[in-house]
């Protein structure tokens, strides 16, 4: 099995499902298509193994990010019962059990899934591309194209396999906003608590080392989506992707510590609930100072974006409705917007309350209030409950 290195992309901002679809993006649509994958800042916590939520995307997840953000889609998906369910093409993305897989540190080691492309080498012969960068327990995993034979193929995916057939959409992707769609405070406080809770501490700690990294390397891809979208350079968004770094390195190390018999540390989850709540002040308070762009590439500044509440506001309602956030703050009304429905405007409402720890005031709940950011503005800053809200936004 021999290696020769894949072009340059900063691999290390993604996980093992997402790195090679990257690798098509850029391919496909050009330098800078891969930062599209960064666009949405997320946490949405879904029911994970041993009765712990997890932020881990599915791969029907990361396609369908894929055909929105990257200009790629899908046309077949299918499960393979081994190798020769693998015909070697362009865009031919696999997914199958790390355990085998010789190019990669899990090899004999960790079960897990893990993304890999299959192209033709010469007449006969067989390339893997696997952009994944990560340091494990067992060695290093460094991004490459290895010519395997026949047979090493065969080893390699011995068992069932996921096998999708991608192509380059046409007209590709687009202009991709930034956005986010953050769950609240009261799912960070219940996802931290499962894991502060949960009786088995070897295995929550396990997992969390998994969760952080996930969350860490999703907030330095976000970073980088922003950088490369014309954001000025913010010393507070630097310095939180920073602290997720930090986060990732003490949460392995409690896990370590814990396997070993040895006492769990005791500031490792208050940390982790600090970030995340950080997330929505830092990264999500940012949004509306980023201009909508396409893969990356450098767009003009947008117009004045008023005040940290109105950004906040039009950030979560661009969320909702999956829009750019530069008209709502330009005035746009939220009806005139395609995705605009009833069931939008609840949602809306109720990520705010979320977002901003307060009730809205039943009188307040007409549609004549809710249709534009500075109306939905007055009503957070005539509420009494708003206060703690306002305080952290500058407002009082």
């Amino acid at each position: 099995m021999t290696q020769t290195p894949p072009p340059a992309l900063p691999y290390e901002l993604f996980d093992c499902l997402q790195v090679n679809l990257a690798v098509l993006a850029d391919r496909w649509h050009g330098a800078g298509t891969h930062l599209g994958l960064g666009a949405t800042l997320r946490f949405r916590p879904a029911a994970g193994p041993d009765g712990l939520p997890t932020v881990a995307r599915t791969v029907e997840q990361h396609l369908a990010d894929a055909r929105t953000a990257l200009g790629i889609e899908v046309r077949s998906l299918h499960r393979s019962s081994g190798a020769d369910g693998l015909p070697a093409a362009g865009g031919r993305y696999v997914v199958a059990d790390a355990y085998h897989l010789p190019w990669v540190p899990y090899f004999g080691q960790r079960h897990l899934e893990h993304s890999f492309l299959v192209e033709a080498d010469g007449p006969d012969g067989v390339s893997v591309v696997d952009g994944y960068h990560n340091d494990t327990p067992w060695g290093a995993a460094r991004p490459g194209r290895w010519s395997l034979p026949a047979r090493e193929l065969s080893a390699a995916v011995p068992g069932p396999a996921l096998v999708a057939e991608l192509a380059p959409a046409a007209p590709g992707p687009g202009t991709v906003a930034p956005a986010a769609d953050l769950a609240g405070p009261g799912a960070v406080d219940a996802y931290v608590d499962a894991y502060a809770r949960h009786p088995d501490r070897n295995a929550a700690l396990g997992r969390l080392t998994l969760e952080t990294w996930f969350l860490a390397r999703s907030r330095g891809l976000h970073a980088a989506f922003r950088a490369a979208s014309g954001a000025a350079p913010d010393d507070a968004v630097d310095t939180h992707v920073r602290a997720w770094g930090a986060l990732t390195e003490q949460t392995y190390l409690a896990a370590r510590r814990v396997e070993r018999g040895r006492t769990e540390p005791p500031a490792l989850l208050p940390r982790l609930r600090e970030q995340l709540h950080a997330d929505a002040a830092v990264l999500g308070a940012a949004l509306a100072a980023v201009p909508a762009a396409a893969g990356g590439t450098a767009a003009a500044p947008p117009a004045a974006a008023g005040t940290e509440l109105r950004g906040t506001v039009a950030a979560v309602a661009a969320s909702v409705l999956g829009t750019a956030v530069e008209p709502l703050l330009d005035g746009q009304s939220l009806a005139d917007v395609p995705q605009f429905s009833s069931f939008r405007i609840v949602e809306i409402v109720e990520r705010l309350e979320e977002e901003l720890r307060f009730e809205f005031d039943a009188a307040d709940l007409v549609p004549e209030n809710l249709h534009d950011i500075d109306a939905i503005c007055a009503i957070v800053r005539r509420s009494p409950s708003a206060g703690p809200a306002l305080a952290r936004l500058g407002e009082s």
